[in-house]
């Protein structure tokens, strides 16, 4: 493997076409701001560089970048490539992520606007991120202890996994399809509005009319805290372990919990059956079909 070490690139396309390279303690910034330095390559390995110049890694297969930082400046920095592996980097350019696939990203920090569009096959873990459209339109996705914070997250992925991980973000999961989320905690307005098949396990919901306009929506043994005119025109099958402000026209199902302030029914169609159980130490039950 060639090794190219402690240089300053910024010409245009600059390692264009490089196979079998290890780059090390490099940096990609100068006033000829030229762009795509490492497009159309093959096998490259990147240590500890620092990347302030557009459209890096175009076209890329057997990527591999550590320790690195890619700046504000550092637009669409990964496009058309795959088998990329990124760990302990600063990702901070928008659009850092399109059209990928079989991508693993560990214990990074990413600051990207429309990050992860049209990716197919994605593991991230240890990770925290903010962006606004993250990952749409993607899928096979396997997240694994990362924190999101941000606006219309996880629009329209398809079979995907989330474990252990934090989302602060409004309107995501929305046409989702085929997806589990575990142990997790999601905060956000409208949560997974026109979503199939998304199953929610032992999991923290906040804020306002999640879960509406659903099909084969499930909630194993979760909370619910500050959620109203939830479950509006879904089919449900859940089991609250808190109590609901409110909960508007399910359409099919069952739901299990322990109090509900309000039920709001003035749909023909809504059928859902709404059973009230107190906790075991307080014995009583009570159905109310919608």
């Amino acid at each position: 493997m060639k090794v190219i070490e402690n240089q300053t690139f910024d010409m245009e396309r600059a390692l264009y076409g490089s196979k079998d390279v290890l780059v090390k303690d490099c940096v990609f910034d100068g006033p000829a701001d030229g762009e795509s330095a490492f497009k159309e390559c093959s096998g490259v390995q990147v240590e500890h560089c620092y990347f302030n110049l557009r459209y890096p890694f175009w076209h890329n297969n057997g990527l591999k970048i550590y320790d690195s930082e890619m700046t504000r400046l550092c637009r669409a920095a990964l496009w058309y490539s795959y088998d990329i592996t990124i760990a302990d980097t600063r990702l901070h350019g928008i659009k850092a992520l399109r059209e990928c696939r079989n991508v693993t990203i560990s214990g990074c920090h990413i600051i990207s606007p429309e990050f992860g569009w049209s990716v197919q096959g994605i593991n991230i873990e240890n990770s925290t991120v903010e962006s606004e459209y993250f990952m749409m339109r993607s899928g096979n996705l396997d997240f694994t202890n990362v924190k999101m914070k941000g606006k219309y997250s996880f629009q329209y992925i398809e079979n995907s996994v989330f474990e252990n991980c934090v989302f602060d973000t409004k309107d995501a999961f929305w046409h989702a399809k085929n997806i589990i989320v575990k142990n997790s905690v999601i905060k956000g307005e409208y949560l997974a509005w026109y979503c199939d098949n998304v199953t929610f396990e032992n999991c923290r919901i906040m804020g306002t009319q999640p879960l509406c306009y659903c099909k084969n929506l499930k909630l194993i043994n979760c909370e619910m805290i500050d959620t109203d005119l939830a479950f509006e025109r879904s089919e449900v099958q859940a089991t609250i372990t808190t109590p609901i402000i409110s909960i508007k026209n399910p359409y099919n199902g069952r739901i299990i919990v322990p109090e509900v302030k309000e039920i709001i029914v003035d749909d023909e169609n809504a059928k859902g059956e709404i059973v009230i159980r107190k906790p075991k130490k307080a014995a009583g039950e009570s159905c109310i079909c919608a």
